[in-house]
């Protein structure tokens, strides 16, 4: 099993490597999900996930996407769009997933270079502060 940590880390990088790591056939935990950086614009991604949720409450809901407000299941969906999910091969390597807030098995954690965020003046949101604005409440 492969434990990551999410901290500072870039959502699609990461995303795509845990992705090919999934389809190999590893196991991964990836712990401090609402840590993920997304970069671009705040405002411009705030605006593409509400429209992304929006189109859940249009025509029939059952045929429209789901789209959560919680940061591991958020992380879990993306994932699961870089995946062959409606396969076999997909359900499968999504059953070796673990997403989670925070770090509650207190596992020892390994960083991704390829998808380290170096902090300099780009735009960018947490997907805690994304979730925050789509409605999510941590209790």
């Amino acid at each position: 099993m492969v434990a990551i940590d999410g901290n500072k880390h870039i959502l699609g990088r990461l995303a795509s490597h845990i992705a090919k790591r999934l389809l190999n056939g590893e196991e991964v935990y990836l712990a401090n999900c609402e840590s993920l950086v997304i970069l671009g614009n705040p405002a411009a991604t705030l605006q593409n996930y509400r429209a992304r949720r929006a189109l859940q409450h249009k025509g029939t809901p059952e045929f429209s996407p789901k789209w959560p407000k919680t940061p591991p299941l958020l992380v879990k969906r993306i994932i699961r769009g870089m995946v062959p999910w409606e396969r076999t091969r997909g359900k499968e390597a999504m059953r070796r997933l673990m997403v989670v807030s925070g770090n509650p098995k207190n596992m020892e954690l390994t960083k991704v270079p390829v998808a380290k965020f170096e902090s300099s003046d780009a735009k960018f949101m947490t997907v805690g502060q994304l979730c925050k604005e789509l409605g999510y409440q941590k209790r």
